[in-house]
């Protein structure tokens, strides 16, 4: 009698996909702005560590720009900074990057949103990354941001609001990203 195949779950590529090198670092000594590290974990449903993902973020500069030919203000970007970083999860399921914290900047309908990075994640198991975004604490901005207040729930909307913890020389902010579980992250449609 022939056995059928078991089922396959997509991945884990990431560690064979992804160069090593400096693709977590998206600021220099000659970037402007206020440098700072976003450091977290990727967690399972069970608050486990997921060690094969991988952690992509973009954002805009310290004045709320994007060197991308879409944003009406490309030529005001800081030439120095890398608006997008990828970082896998090899060590216990831990990402860090280094950036700078970003400027607001309009919404399609032209409103001024808080400073925010976006977070996309790749994961064993997903056919589709997870969307997310990270928020500052303290933000009045924060108060107004149409994306960060379609979120009715405040406990739900605390997951998007990173933790400032003391960390190497750089301020340092804490993002956990849970998968699934009691303390879901928010995500939001791809």
């Amino acid at each position: 009698m022939l056995k059928q195949t078991p089922s396959q779950t997509i991945g884990p590529f990431f560690h064979m996909g992804i160069p090593r090198g400096v693709e977590n670092i998206l600021a220099d000594a000659d970037t402007r702005g206020e440098q700072i590290c976003i450091t977290g974990q990727v967690l399972d449903g069970e608050a486990k560590p997921v060690v094969d993902a991988l952690v992509e973020i973009w954002q805009a500069d310290s004045g709320g720009h994007f060197n991308h030919p879409l944003d009406p203000q490309r030529s005001q970007a800081d030439p120095h900074f890398h608006a997008f970083g990828r970082c896998d999860t090899v060590n216990d399921g831990r990402f860090s990057f280094q950036t700078v914290r970003p400027g607001s900047l309009p919404d399609k309908k032209g409103h001024m949103q808080a400073p925010h990075i976006d977070v996309r994640i790749f994961a064993r198991g997903m056919l589709i990354h997870a969307l997310t975004r990270l928020y500052f604490p303290g933000e009045a901005a924060n108060e107004t941001d149409a994306v960060l207040n379609s979120i009715a729930d405040a406990a739900r909307r605390r997951t998007l609001i990173a933790t400032p913890i003391n960390a190497g020389d750089l301020p340092t902010y804490c993002f956990d990203i849970h998968l699934q579980g009691d303390q879901e992250t928010v995500f939001f449609e791809p």
